[in-house]
């Protein structure tokens, strides 16, 4: 359901910058860092905005990939932490946890 208001909210945004970009179709003159160029604004508008989604998208992938690696690592660091654990004879947290739950819950048969 979360992707699927993602989905609307994306195509009710495309829609209407489309919208605002067909409206203003006058040219205009774009100052570049070193040259002008005399485009129509339907092109300024859309290019803006086409270039705006794609940083963000860039973005938000490089923050996935950093946030993958960091769980990675921390899977790796527990892995080793309970493999320590088992060879100390000690029950990792989440296991003694469970035991005390099991001890207090009364089991029917």
């Amino acid at each position: 359901m979360k992707g699927q208001g993602i989905l609307i909210s994306a195509l009710v945004f495309a829609l209407l910058i489309a919208i605002f970009a067909v409206i203003n179709v006058d040219s205009v003159q774009v100052n570049f860092i070193f040259t002008k160029a005399t485009l129509p604004l339907i092109l300024v508008i859309l290019a803006s905005t086409l270039l705006g989604g794609l940083t963000a998208g860039l973005l938000g992938m490089i923050r996935q990939i950093r946030l993958q690696r960091t769980v990675r690592a921390l899977e790796k660091q527990v892995a080793e932490l309970s493999t320590e654990a088992e060879l100390l004879g000690v029950a990792p947290a989440a296991t003694r946890s469970e035991s005390k739950d099991a001890a207090v819950m009364p089991q029917s048969e």
